[in-house]
């Protein structure tokens, strides 16, 4: 079994990472911010599964940083870069994020490939594939890239110019250091924690009933699980090498169609979730006044579907039906008093 190092162990994919390297056998290192943090995310994880504790340590390292990033990599056979900066907020201007993301990433690499680092598995996003686009009938593909010189979200524009940097310090400095990336669409699933992931903020909305109506748009989603399990075929698998892979169970699902699944699957558990869907002009008209619908611009009237083919091909990966996750994602988050 190998050493690991995970960035970013107390977010939703991080953790589900961390708990998926260690269920698998191998010794695992994860990075925080915060070292207070620690008893909480052992106490997530061995509330999960059991493990032994001697194989998990947790240091301090910041991607806005420098320091800790070599102590951190020492000794590791794999990195899985899961950190990054998050939408938690707006963003008042694009440097909140794109600085941080982009800087953060070449200082890993760069402590990796010093390291003597095999791999590295960077977590993208479909916002680094599929945002800035034209409309198009065509689910997007690994070959597809976000058009920065769109107008486009700070989150999708620092993802992709994060994921652009990582690739041209691996063709121009890497050398022998290997790069695969994820790229998750809307990730579900349930919490290991009481953490409150902003990919988890519209099933959170709809149980609570602050949805009134749908707007209207459709894009995928993936179970958190089944992104932990892509990056660890993706770490080990050689047909990875140098690859893009992107995460979607099945096929793209407006809101609407969400709501429907929640109300079927959990009746009146789930009797807030919204049964229309608002017309594009008038969630256009409302955004003026709400920045969260502000930020949807782009996606309103659209189908935002991908396929994960390639990782179903190239390393054998399987997503679970996502009405399973929408059900687990909605009965986690109940389990933690959202909604009542």
């Amino acid at each position: 079994m190998k050493r690991v190092l995970v960035t970013g162990g107390t977010g939703f994919i991080g953790s589900w990472c961390v708990l998926s390297l260690l269920d698998a056998g191998h010794t695992v290192r994860t990075t925080v911010r915060d070292p207070r943090r620690e008893p909480a995310l052992r106490s997530w994880l061995h509330a999960a599964a059991p493990f032994d504790d001697d194989r998990l340590t947790v240091v301090r390292a910041d991607l806005e940083h420098p320091d800790g990033w070599d102590d951190a990599v020492a000794g590791c056979d794999f990195v899985l870069h899961v950190a990054s900066p998050t939408l938690r907020h707006t963003p008042a201007d694009d440097d909140d994020l794109v600085g941080p993301a982009r800087e953060g990433v070449v200082r890993v690499l760069r402590a990796a490939r010093d390291a003597g680092v095999r791999r590295v598995v960077l977590t993208s996003a479909f916002g680094a594939v599929g945002i800035g686009h034209p409309r198009r009938s065509t689910p997007f593909t690994e070959e597809d890239w976000t058009d920065v010189d769109a107008d486009i979200p700070p989150y999708q524009r620092s993802k992709t110019l994060a994921e652009r940097a990582a690739w041209q310090f691996v063709e121009d400095e890497g050398g022998g250091l290997e790069l695969a990336a994820v790229h998750p669409v809307g990730v579900l699933g349930p919490l290991l924690g009481p953490d409150d992931p902003p990919s988890l903020r519209l099933v959170r909305r709809i149980l609570e009933g602050r949805v009134p109506a749908c707007p209207p748009f459709a894009m995928g989603y993936v179970d958190v699980r089944d992104v932990a399990d892509l990056h660890l075929r993706a770490m080990t698998d050689p047909a990875a090498a140098g690859e893009r892979f992107l995460a979607i169970a099945g096929h793209s699902l407006s809101v609407v169609e969400i709501a429907r699944i929640l109300r079927d699957r959990l009746g009146e558990r789930a009797a807030k979730a919204p049964t229309r869907e608002l017309p594009v002009w008038l969630t256009r008209a409302l955004g003026i006044l709400n920045p969260e619908l502000r930020l949807l611009r782009h996606q309103l009237g659209r189908d935002l579907d991908a396929t994960s083919a390639k990782a179903e091909r190239l390393l054998g990966w399987r997503a679970r039906p996502i009405e399973d996750t929408i059900t687990e994602t909605a009965e986690s988050l109940l389990a933690h008093g959202v909604g009542v």
